[in-house]
């Protein structure tokens, strides 16, 4: 919908220094008539497909895994994002992201065959391939004709990804390269036709990227260990595989050579978007069977969803997932438009995609880390209200709360992502992509002049949230600002600090998100309309400034000494301070409330 796109649109990370107003994000509200339908086609799906054979799943039904897998593929949803010249269905960034939620929340095994084929199995030779390759292998892969694995992470080599050992020599006939080593954590293993592998050629210094075609019947020096057990996500077929002199023709290298390093980090980059919309309709199933589980389980006479304690933990749960939903799309939508623009400007798709995905890569990050942790509280908050039952494989909780672990992982530690979210941006600061410096000036005289004692006027649905989310940006300008100029580019080494400014960061961009799409439905629909939202939108923020206010202080003690520290806490103080704090057990109640009424997550 190129149409649509507004040039002006946000580059990443500047939404810590510039104002977004809510008409210019976008919300699950906006989707299209298509991307509804294509939302329901795939709820539908996964009803039919996955939910009923959940048990099989948790038994480690890696065939069903395998089968369910193809009927993805006949009905075009291993596709969605592949071009059609490819056999896919060329649909924007905004319906990826959709059919991966609608159909990762049947069980983490379906979700995460389905994720490394899509994304890390598909997506470097639509990105990255010859004209040749992608014509050969794609639209196979598209149609779920064959399915991709990814192979990267080794023994040795794992958040290091291009520390890898395994080898790629040429061959004396100069035809072919011959691959030696090991990979494990492969996803998809089991019945992969298509690997990407990464090796190192000699003594290159990054890695480079190659497609093999995998024939169980003529192995080719490939072997494949057992199925890992694992803590969840059970039908995942997940499997080492070991190169004994495995030859590749050389025109099966994919980008160029040493350039492996660079596609692993573009894929991971829309792996960790991906990952965040994986998680979404996990929560509100979870979310679901919580509220129904409540309103049925009676103790004192009385069902525990009356209980303010229960009330608590299912408003909070909503809250976080519908604040992650706000962020998820308001990110893939920004970063559809700027795919837009550039195939405007005359970029291939494929340049237009990478450079899209790589603008955002902070927000990207940022989802990863926010979201998989949601889901991660939002079971073990679902076994809490199940109680004893919680913990047994007859409820659904036991299995969700198994296979959100790994979300916190794959795609890259949620460790490695807060450290990259800050340190990318940092780097745009340096580049002149986001500009850092003169709003951490401003900030800094601010803090040395004398504070206004005026009283605003706050009558204008969420102007006091948004007055506070603009102080919460000079916190982490203020915070940032002094640690970058005390250490420079030492700051790298300084991780706990880098992850105190993460944390704030992430908690700026996820409760603006959740403020904006509120007031854009306000403006549409009425505030009636939206009372609870405009409660979930009011209860993040308040749970982020407290979360900020700790880190920032962690921050501030841990580096600054003396006048400075003293300064900077008065300025924290004077950031995170409300004129009118909200009725937080008020907020709390107006959302569990519409939970019972409902009997499911309906926002």
């Amino acid at each position: 919908m190129a149409e649509t796109v507004n040039k002006d649109i946000l580059r990443g990370g500047q939404f810590l220094v510039k104002e977004t107003k809510c008409e210019d994000i976008f919300t699950p509200e906006d989707f299209t008539e298509e991307q509804t339908m294509m939302r329901d086609a795939v709820k539908e799906f996964n009803e039919r497909e996955i939910i009923p054979n959940k048990t099989r799943f948790e038994a480690k039904d890696y065939a069903l895994t395998e089968e369910t897998m193809r009927k993805a593929g006949e009905l075009g949803f291993l596709g969605v994002a592949v071009p059609e010249t490819y056999g896919g269905l060329g649909m924007g960034f905004v319906s990826t992201m959709l059919v991966c939620d609608y159909i990762s929340s049947g069980t983490g095994s379906f979700s995460t065959a389905f994720g490394a084929h899509t994304g890390i199995g598909t997506m470097p030779i639509t990105l990255y391939g010859t004209e040749e390759q992608k014509q050969k292998y794609v639209p196979a892969l598209a149609m779920g004709e064959r399915f991709g694995a990814y192979c990267l992470t080794e023994p040795g080599a794992g958040s290091d990804a291009n520390s890898g050992k395994t080898t790629a020599e040429l061959t004396e006939d100069g035809k072919h390269y011959k691959i030696n080593g090991q990979k494990m954590w492969i996803s998809n293993a089991g019945f992969a036709e298509i690997f990407i592998v990464f090796a190192r050629i000699g003594d290159d210094k990054n890695i480079t990227g190659f497609i093999l075609e995998y024939d169980k019947n003529n192995p080719n020096g490939v072997t494949l260990g057992e199925e890992e057990h694992k803590l969840g996500i059970r039908a995942s077929s997940t499997r080492q595989v070991f190169f004994n002199d495995t030859l590749i023709p050389v025109e099966n290298m994919l980008s160029e050579r040493g350039g492996g390093f660079k596609i692993a980090m573009n894929a991971l980059n829309v792996g960790r978007i991906k990952l965040a919309a994986a998680c979404l309709d996990s929560q509100r199933r979870i979310i679901t069977d919580a509220v129904k589980y409540a309103n049925e389980r009676k103790q004192f006479k009385t069902s525990i969803s009356e209980f303010g304690a229960i009330k608590m933990k299912l408003a909070e749960m909503a809250t976080s997932a519908y604040v992650g939903e706000s962020a998820s799309y308001r990110a893939a939508k920004n970063i559809e438009d700027r795919i837009a623009i550039r195939e405007a400007e005359g970029n291939s798709h494929q340049d237009a995609e990478l450079k899209g995905v790589e603008e955002y890569a902070i927000e990207c990050s940022i989802l990863k880390v926010a979201v998989s942790e949601d889901v991660q509280n939002c079971s073990d908050e679902g076994i809490q209200i199940f109680g004893g039952m919680g913990f047994s494989e007859e409820t659904p909780m036991e299995a969700a709360w198994r296979d959100a672990r790994i979300a916190r992982i794959y795609e890259g530690t949620n460790e490695i992502n807060r450290l990259l979210s800050v340190g990318m941006l940092v780097k745009k600061a340096m580049k002149g992509h986001v500009d850092l410096l003169n709003p951490a000036m401003k900030v800094a005289d601010e803090l040395m002049g004398i504070p206004s004692f005026d009283t605003p006027d706050y009558s204008e649905l969420f102007s006091e949230e948004k007055e506070i989310l603009g102080k919460l940006k000079k916190v982490f300008l203020m915070v940032a600002g002094s640690a970058l100029q005390k250490f420079g580019p030492e700051l790298e080494k300084h991780q706990q600090l880098l992850t105190a400014a993460s944390n704030i960061l992430i908690e700026i961009y996820m409760a603006e998100s959740g403020i904006l799409r509120t007031e854009k439905n306000v403006k549409r629909f009425g505030e009636a309309a939206q009372k609870e939202q405009i409660a979930m939108a009011k209860l993040y923020l308040y749970n982020a400034v407290e979360i900020i206010t700790q880190n920032a202080r962690e921050g501030i003690i841990s580096f600054a000494e003396g006048d400075e520290q003293r300064m900077m806490l008065m300025g924290l103080k004077r950031f995170t301070k409300y004129a009118n704090y909200p009725n937080v057990v008020e907020l709390r109640n107006t959302i569990a409330e519409k939970l019972k009424a409902e009997n499911q997550y309906c926002f």
